[in-house]
């Protein structure tokens, strides 16, 4: 289900800035860089299993920071809800760190150890977070090393020099440099950054989970106007899909990589990905601004939206339209495969003893449009038009006065009330039509103009659907495509001369399309944007 050009590349040999940003970085897909931070000097310092926690405890023990303190441990969640975050000296994460080390060589992984060490205070601001079956976790997330815009809030500013900018990003504006560092095993809940990302993994190993943006729809992104509206609803190991049903086809669209001490993900901006780290992890990521949302200029805003949701918008009505065949139509609505020379039943029989009362003056291009002329599929969708037509007028309707120049009951503009269908699944009549070919569908309908005017007439003005006027109408364009002006003049007016008032056809016709269009809208504000819009 992964798109070609959405797939993960692995690139042994490190990029130059120039290549990379003329070659990789505009395409807007994960690259993985093998060895792409092993010759920092943090690389060969920082290895908890050799050392590592007792040199940054040494180089930057006194600094304060601000961890995370998880409610649903080990997953941290972006909302607030979930987590808070806590000031404590960085030498007593260490420390943590080292227990968690010590008791694991020891077979004991639980960090209750962790409680006890909790300086006083903390405790007790923190006392509901420490009780429970599952054992609290605390997560060093996107602590700044530095922060371009806010460097009063660069917090381990020590750590710098053990850092080298890589060789890919030296003429980026950095916007900050972060670490992240977890003594157990960690995940990031399912989520986005609107920012440019390579993360670089100095200890241990990260897995990483990711989805394009345009997988959106199967992730349920949080409301924008939520806290953490970058992040996925769906927890992607246990989703209920009694509330979030389109979670089930997530993992087709996901990508997953394995990053081992020396390697580098870039995660382009709006890339959801989730991050499973294993215990004593420690990463550096790097955050730029995009060379796109540069260039972005705010009195543009309100262009770039209209655009996006219009294109949006059109993408999202193509998706309802199938390649279905004339005999999977069949088999949905007739129930079973209807051999040719069984059509004619009763039915049939009844509109084509009939038809001969109602037959229109022919011209030249009606001449060959009898219905022996007609294709076997084409004579099939007739049947089943005429059929549909004559299934949706009550007993009631029939009994009343039949005009002697009428197939079936004359219907009224004013009264007609469209169904609201908007999947062609759920509606045999834009099945129908869109299963024909578009010269099919034209000989079709003057066989009806020559044989069935009024029910030709009842069927656009009863039984066309919203979805069924976009259907309808998309067939016009084709047979423009397919036809010479001449004979495209004849089509219209010979189709429209059935209706006694063309004017109301039209506007049922464009109305359709509207709501069809209308839709579609209200999809892409659900799917993308969590929305419902009434």
């Amino acid at each position: 289900m992964v798109e070609e050009s959405v797939r993960i590349t692995t690139i042994d040999a490190i990029p130059s800035a120039d290549e990379f940003t003329s070659r990789i970085e505009p395409k807007n897909v994960p690259a993985v860089f093998r060895g792409c931070a092993s010759d920092w000097k943090a690389f060969s310092k920082w290895n908890p299993s050799n050392g590592g926690l007792d040199y940054l405890e040494e180089l930057a023990g006194s600094s304060t920071v601000e961890v995370m303190l998880s409610r649903s441990a080990p997953v941290f969640y972006g909302d607030i809800r979930n987590h808070e975050r806590v000031k404590l000296p960085f030498a007593t994460f260490i420390g943590y760190c080292k227990d968690f080390s010590l008791q694991s060589k020891v077979g004991n992984t639980s960090c209750y150890s962790e409680e006890k060490r909790l300086p006083e205070s903390f405790e007790t601001e923190q006392d509901s977070l420490l009780v429970g079956d599952a054992p609290c976790q605390i997560y060093l997330a996107q602590v700044p090393i530095m922060n371009t815009e806010k460097e009063d809030r660069v917090q381990l500013g020590g750590l710098i020099e053990d850092i080298q900018t890589p060789l890919l990003l030296l003429t980026k504006t950095l916007a900050s440099i972060n670490l992240w560092m977890n003594s157990a095993q960690t995940r990031s809940s399912t989520h986005y950054d609107p920012h440019h990302n390579l993360l670089c993994v100095v200890s241990g190993s990260k897995q990483v989970d990711l989805w394009p943006p345009s997988s959106s729809p199967f992730l349920y992104p949080m409301h924008l106007y939520g806290e953490a509206s970058n992040h996925s609803a769906v927890p992607i190991d246990r989703p209920d899909l009694s509330v979030h049903p389109r979670a089930e086809d997530s993992k087709k669209y996901s990508q997953r990589v394995i990053l081992r001490a020396g390697d580098a993900l870039f995660i382009p901006e709006g890339w959801f990905h989730q991050v499973d780290s294993e215990s004593l992890t420690v990463a550096v990521n790097f955050w730029w601004q995009s060379e796109m949302m540069s260039g972005m200029l705010e009195h543009m805003d309100s262009y770039y939206l209209r655009r996006i949701l219009k294109r949006l918008t059109d993408k999202e009505m193509v998706y309802t339209f199938p390649n279905y065949n004339v005999f999977c139509i069949t088999s949905m609505w007739l129930g079973i495969f209807t051999p040719f020379n069984a059509f004619c039943d009763s039915k049939f029989e009844f509109y084509m003893s009939i038809s001969s009362s109602f037959m229109i003056e022919q011209n030249q291009m009606l001449c060959g449009n009898m219905l022996d002329d007609l294709e076997p599929c084409a004579l099939r969708s007739l049947h089943e038009l005429v059929s549909l037509v004559h299934d949706h007028v009550s007993a009631a309707d029939l009994s009343g006065a039949v005009d002697s120049s009428s197939d079936i009951v004359k219907t009224n503009p004013k009264k007609v009330v469209i169904s609201e269908l908007y999947h062609l699944e759920d509606d045999p009549v834009a099945s129908i039509f869109w299963a024909l070919e578009p010269l099919n569908l034209q000989k079709v309908f003057l066989a009806m103009v020559n044989h069935f005017p009024r029910t030709l007439e009842a069927l656009v003005l009863h039984l066309v659907s919203p979805v069924g006027a976009e259907v309808l109408t998309r067939k016009f364009e084709e047979m423009d495509q397919l036809t010479n002006e001449e004979d495209r003049n004849k089509f219209y007016d010979a189709f429209y001369g059935v209706f006694d008032d063309q004017f109301a056809v039209m506007d049922i016709l464009l109305n359709g399309k509207e709501s069809f269009s209308c839709q579609a809208f209200k999809n892409v504000m659900d799917k993308f944007l969590g929305v419902k819009v009434q």
